[in-house]
């Protein structure tokens, strides 16, 4: 299917950023501290911000994110990070429950949205000894999507269920930044990702996400190879 060679297509340019690494680790210097290559994982703290009458309250949700990253030095201070990472985000937002949705016996209803991701972010890293500050762009490819209705409700159909991948955009891009520390080979950081496309691409989940973009908390902890 034609999705599929998109994804194809964006896991091969991440892993080949990644091989580049190899053949600039020669060339780079050995006071630019940190790991140049390894795996990481952690936790994602995800939210949509939807702004809709019937939206009553957005949770975060707690996901997670693991994959492999690079670090090519460009001189003591400054390096490029590129990464390949698999990503799960989303949020649990309440629907009704407000005082005319009481009026006309609406209960309350809550949904739940799983948007998994392979994410490629590329980031400028500054290094100040141990410690790094990193900024910069990521591009995503959403690999599926599982919507659930938490509470079945009058207000919540059961065309929530219906929802399928592809009533969402497949790509997704935004800027990032955090900071890390670096000891040796070990790397442990935090990050904030806040998504500039819409993630609903059109109907129910473009009305349900009241074309919101995603924003997402990281905590994570890499170990070098």
């Amino acid at each position: 299917m034609l999705y599929n060679y998109y994804f194809r297509k964006l896991a091969g340019i991440g892993f080949a950023i990644l091989l580049l690494i190899g053949s600039s680790q020669v060339k780079a210097q050995n006071s630019n501290p940190g790991p140049k290559f390894g795996v990481k994982a952690g936790l994602n703290f995800s939210q949509l911000y939807v702004d809709q009458a019937n939206a009553q309250d957005e949770n975060i949700k707690a996901g997670y994110h693991f994959g492999v990253f690079g670090k090519v030095p460009i001189n003591d201070f400054l390096a490029i990070q590129p990464e390949v990472l698999y990503s799960n985000v989303g949020s649990k937002i309440t629907y009704g429950g407000s005082d005319v949705a009481d009026v006309l016996g609406i209960e309350p209803g809550e949904v739940r949205f799983n948007l998994n991701y392979v994410q490629v972010p590329i980031a400028l890293a500054v290094n100040i000894g141990p410690l790094n500050v990193h900024a910069g762009p990521y591009f995503s490819y959403l690999v599926s999507a599982n919507v659930k209705d938490l509470k079945s409700s009058d207000f919540n159909s059961s065309d929530i269920t219906d929802l399928k991948t592809d009533n969402f955009n497949r790509f997704d891009y935004g800027v990032m930044g955090g900071i890390g520390f670096d000891v040796k080979g070990v790397t442990v950081g935090a990050r904030y990702n806040y998504g500039l496309r819409e993630v609903g691409n059109s109907g129910l989940a473009g009305n349900l996400t009241d074309n919101s973009k995603n924003s997402v908390a990281q905590i994570y902890l890499g170990f070098g190879l």
